[in-house]
């Protein structure tokens, strides 16, 4: 049973990790713009979902690429192609699909289960908007900071949940408070965004106890300190240089679902 679960949360975490690099490349845009209507090359881009499920390219572009065929000429050579490397399209799905595959593994069938599955692909979708042009948009953060707790209320009612919807919902208050004091005290070096995304990964964390909520925003800041030291020792940055935190905020979380999930009580 549980290689089944796995295995289905790795395939939902492909097929939703395929819809991420649209978005992503919509939404990463300026503060103040809302997003980007036109693909690369300038064509509206319009399909499912109001053009935003799909690839960055639009369908006028994958045309223009492929025009009608044409008898080739005896005298042109035969051109062969080295194999493609793994490009950023197909490297998405497969994170998401590992996240995925890891929260299936650590949580097991429990009901919060679904709630992790849901939130990956959007905190995929997160840490790639933040890493371009250093944003978590509201019109992602926001709807999480509601729909978790909300959710995560869902998963108590129905038998065998591993966590607390009350410390869920202490926990996002308790980081979405923390993050607030920081920014107020060094909005340099802390953006709202952050600010706003705390309170949905609180909720997450919280769900497992004050333990893992510790846990995971030690270790979402650990991985920023250490990337930043990075930086520093390759001569890329200095102590003072703007980094995206969200992906590291994110990645703290995820390593707390996890030690919270493997040990909560069956």
């Amino acid at each position: 049973m549980y290689a089944t679960l796995i295995a289905v949360a790795a395939l939902w975490g492909a097929a939703t990790g395929l819809l991420v690099p649209r978005a992503a490349y919509r939404l990463s845009v300026e503060p103040g713009r809302r997003w980007r209507d036109t693909c690369p090359a300038g064509h509206a881009l319009a399909g499912p979902a109001g053009g935003w499920l799909g690839t960055p390219a639009c369908r006028a572009c994958a045309t223009e690429a492929t025009p009608p065929s044409a008898p080739r000429p005896i005298t042109a050579p035969l051109r062969i192609t080295a194999p493609r490397r793994i490009t950023a399209p197909l490297l998405t799905p497969l994170l998401t699909a590992l996240v995925c595959a890891a929260l299936a593994l650590a949580t097991g069938p429990r009901p919060e289960l679904v709630v992790w599955l849901l939130y990956a692909p959007f905190g995929v979708l997160l840490a790639t908007v933040d890493i371009r042009v250093h944003r978590l948009p509201d019109r992602l953060t926001l709807p999480l900071a509601a729909a978790t707790p909300l959710l995560l209320a869902g998963a108590e009612l129905l038998p065998y949940d591993g966590g607390s919807w009350l410390h869920a919902l202490l926990g996002g208050l308790a980081l979405g408070g923390g993050y607030f004091a920081l920014f107020l005290i060094h909005p340099n070096g802390m953006g709202f965004g952050d600010v706003k995304l705390a309170l949905s990964l609180g909720a997450a964390l919280g769900w497992y106890g004050w333990g893992v909520l510790f846990a995971g925003t030690f270790a979402g800041f650990l991985l920023g300190a250490l990337y930043g030291f990075g930086l520093v020792l390759a001569r890329r940055g200095s102590r003072t240089s703007a980094i995206p935190f969200g992906p590291f905020m994110l990645g703290g979380a995820l390593l707390g679902l996890l030690l919270g999930a493997l040990s909560a009580t069956p």
